[in-house]
């Protein structure tokens, strides 16, 4: 995959200054982790791996997936395989919950975040993220791509409250990971000689995001929400 192969390429700070869009998810979950209670419950629905586990050991996590997405992945460890249109759960159970990069992934995102909603305790909190500019991945489980407009509807039509919505970059950082995308089409050795005109480029790109005040050209969206007491 072309991201393990620049993980490879690039020290771990300039991954991650490139890469800004894993970085950003990274840093909400911990923080999120970080600000609920010890032995607070938690849902992550559409875990996959569960690569978000281990930020919340100090709480009570449940990893729930349908387990399709992505065939090389390993779904061993999940604590629940089912659908997030149809969660097992009885209401109010949960304190919070993540739904991360999984949205795009549901047929009816409309009756999932509802679902969020109810298995959320009252003040219960809810971490989305979803992508707006993104190629499609685990195919044929792609769906969707969300707008701000669009996210904020479907918060609100599942009754939370206290949303927010953030864009994660804007159009030069967009730019900057087009400019990596580009790599994959390079085979073999090739790929190194493409990486001196398109790595560069992409390194400069955001450098130049205080010129994007709207963000309308973004990779995704952080938001935040809650259920109503």
């Amino acid at each position: 995959m072309i991201y393990d192969r620049l993980r490879r390429m690039m020290p771990r700070s300039v991954f991650r200054y490139v890469l800004h869009f894993e970085t950003a998810i990274d840093q909400a979950v911990v923080q999120f982790a970080s600000s609920l209670a010890p032995g607070a419950r938690v849902l992550d629905a559409g875990s996959g791996e569960g690569s978000y586990k281990h930020h919340f050991a100090a709480q009570r996590y449940c990893g729930v997936d349908l387990a399709v997405g992505d065939a090389a992945w390993d779904y061993s460890n999940l604590d629940v395989v089912g659908d997030l249109a149809r969660l097992p759960f009885p209401n109010s159970i949960f304190d919070a919950c993540i739904n991360v990069v999984t949205l795009e992934h549901v047929r009816d995102p409309v009756r999932v975040t509802a679902e969020l909603a109810r298995t959320l305790a009252p003040g219960g909190r809810l971490l989305l993220i979803a992508p707006h500019e993104w190629e499609e991945h685990q195919q044929p489980h792609d769906y969707y791509r969300y707008t701000r407009y669009g996210l904020e509807y479907l918060l609100k039509q599942a009754g939370l409250v206290d949303i927010s919505i953030h864009p994660v970059g804007g159009f030069f950082r967009l730019l900057s990971r087009r400019m990596l995308n580009g790599l994959q089409f390079f085979p073999g050795p090739f790929v190194f000689v493409a990486a001196l005109f398109l790595v560069p480029p992409a390194l400069v790109l955001p450098l130049f995001e205080p010129l994007d005040r709207q963000r309308s050209f973004t990779l995704g969206y952080i938001c935040s929400a809650r259920k109503l007491c």
